[in-house]
């Protein structure tokens, strides 16, 4: 058998060719679309991170507005800065890139930002909508497994699925995002039992742990015909991959996501998205494309 690759960079490519039109027509409308990100302190990951959002941005239409604070910043001065933005009217969006310096308290601060510009989808609101399937800003990774997983026609509903991942940013919300396709899923985690027998029974395993070499994805915990979405950015003798065994795993599965160029690129075009939306919304865009 020989996996079919889950090409991130080409689905990412075409939407954002959808996205080019919508802004275009956005601005026949006089509204740009606008993205606020807000940076605290130098991590290295991070800027790196902000830097291809920035540019994809830039790529498609959406104009940025950059924030960096020190890593010294207090919450005081973070939650001044968030309010500040809730409160302009140009921006449509705000990301706070994650993760914070320890001594912030990052859930609190995600808090403060406006569920109507929380285009990262983490306030409790946003996630609360999901948990009833009525998500308007859906957390972008799980978004853009969504998304890859519809393109590639993957068969959801009475499939198995396996998340290995209970994070907010991926695990939690997409088990309702799959649920709502009417998939059977399970999740694990680092204190789940028999991990094996549970991946092995997945019709499609959604892996997010970044621990190698501690923990890999084998070709002996999947079954033929598996569907595997790697999440995970790990860097292994100078190279990046993801948690699975790429070249072993592809032998017995279907389909599966590369890393790089699989889920990446599907996590920022869904940012990208979000922002979309945010400003249709807050213009009352009814017409607008990304709201269907």
């Amino acid at each position: 058998m020989t996996a079919t690759i889950m090409d991130g960079r080409a689905l990412a490519a075409d939407i954002k060719l959808q996205l080019v039109e919508e802004i275009s027509m956005m601005k026949s409308l006089n509204v740009e679309p606008t993205l606020a990100t807000v940076l605290v302190g130098d991590d290295a990951p991070s800027k790196v991170y902000l830097g291809s959002k920035h540019r994809a941005a830039q790529e498609i239409g959406i104009k940025t507005d950059t924030f960096h604070l020190p890593g010294t910043a207090s919450e005081e001065d973070l939650s001044l800065l968030i309010k500040r933005l809730n409160s302009d009217k140009g921006v449509n969006g705000i990301l706070l890139q994650l993760p914070l310096p320890q001594h912030l308290d990052a859930e609190k601060m995600i808090e403060i930002i406006s569920p109507d510009k929380d285009v990262d989808g983490l306030t409790a609101v946003n996630m609360g909508k999901l948990f009833y399937n009525r998500g308007v800003f859906v957390p972008c990774t799980p978004k853009g497994i969504m998304a890859m997983l519809k393109h590639y026609k993957v068969q959801l509903a009475g499939a198995k699925s396996v998340i290995i991942n209970r994070s907010a940013l991926v695990g939690r919300p997409l088990i309702h995002l799959l649920l709502a396709e009417d998939s059977t899923v399970t999740v694990t985690h680092s204190k789940s039992k028999d991990l094996l027998a549970i991946v092995r029974q997945a019709d499609v395993v959604v892996t997010a742990v970044g621990r190698r070499p501690r923990f890999v994805l084998g070709r002996e915990m999947v079954k033929d015909g598996v569907v595997v979405i790697d999440v995970a950015t790990n860097r292994v003798e100078g190279r990046l991959c993801g948690d699975a065994d790429f070249a072993e795993v592809s032998k017995k599965a279907s389909m599966i996501t590369p890393v790089p160029g699989g889920v990446g690129p599907m996590t920022v075009i869904m940012l990208m998205t979000n922002t979309l939306i945010a400003a249709a919304i807050q213009n009352d865009l009814k017409g607008s494309t990304v709201l269907t």
